[in-house]
């Protein structure tokens, strides 16, 4: 007796013409592409046009005539550009790093001890998450100048892992989630301490979780603007974010070539890390909402 095809190989067999796929699959695609990329196409071509080109009209705007590196010259030898990609690099790494040994702590003890209230204590966590960042930099500054770290590097360090803590635990708290118990109970009965059953158990298993977090946290750190221009003011101190809008815009000029390369130079290594560890970031966010 024949089967009856069911409606999930029907739909698969939706696809099978050509006119089908191109409707259904690569159009949307080609439209997504175009709409997602235009942004960056649009940056690297700024960056490498002359300024006759940019402020000309009858200039192709969507292609280059006479391709510079002025810009990048500009920007890498007459301003701080290299100190801003330092401080920020530096910022970043260490802040990432800080938040992430937090957030382990934080969501091991809540997902896996198992005391009253930790559910509680893991929505508080994640609700502070969502405190807008403009609401808390005005008492973070007046905390940042009492202690004396206003304009240094470490009043950034230490601020920014204000929201990076809440999210990275929200998402390792998913993840933990995901481990079975019985391997900490089989660990727990051959003696192992909660420190070995962490370090030898749980983190290799959740290390798509961890990369996870650490990206998102170096992400939000490396982009992060409103902390940074309060409490940072010389232009020795600033990050790449703050520096490149409050060096290279005086008054009503805009150096739109240099600006275009600042932003480009600047997205590259959020480009790369993602580009190398884009398949841990899709499994750890998928194991954070996995029951």
């Amino acid at each position: 007796m024949k089967a009856e095809p069911t409606a999930d190989s029907g739909g698969m067999h939706y696809l099978d013409t050509l006119p089908r796929r191109w409707i259904s699959t690569y159009l949307p695609l080609g439209v997504f592409l175009i709409v997602l990329l235009f942004p960056f196409y649009w940056m690297a071509m700024t960056s490498f046009k002359p300024n006759e080109e940019l402020v000309s009209r009858s200039a192709n705007p969507f292609w280059i005539l006479k391709p510079t590196l002025a810009h990048f010259r500009k920007l890498l030898f007459d301003t701080e550009y290299p100190q801003w990609l330092l401080n920020t690099l530096l910022v970043s790494v260490v802040a990432t790093t800080l938040s992430l040994v937090a957030s382990v702590f934080a969501a091991y003890a809540i997902e896996r001890l198992r005391f009253r209230g930790s559910r509680s204590v893991g929505l508080a966590i994640f609700l502070a998450y969502l405190v807008p960042p403009s609401i808390l930099f005005i008492p973070l500054a007046t905390i940042i100048f009492q202690l004396g770290l206003f304009d240094s590097r470490f009043a950034l360090i230490l601020s920014y892992p204000t929201f990076l803590v809440p999210f990275s635990t929200w998402l390792l708290m998913g993840y933990f989630r995901s481990i079975p118990y019985e391997l900490e109970e089989c660990a727990l009965i051959d003696g192992a301490t909660r420190w070995q059953i962490l370090t030898k158990i749980v983190l290799p298993l959740a290390v798509p979780g961890l990369i996870s977090a650490g990206i998102f946290s170096f992400t939000l750190s490396w982009n992060e603007f409103i902390y940074a221009l309060t409490f940072v003011s010389s232009s020795e101190t600033k990050t790449v974010p703050v520096g490149v809008i409050t060096e290279l815009v005086e008054g009503d000029v805009y150096h739109w070539g240099a600006l275009m390369a600042g932003a480009l130079l600047g997205s590259l290594p959020v480009a790369v890390l993602y580009s190398f560890f884009v398949e841990y970031y899709v499994s750890g966010m998928t194991g954070a909402v996995k029951e």
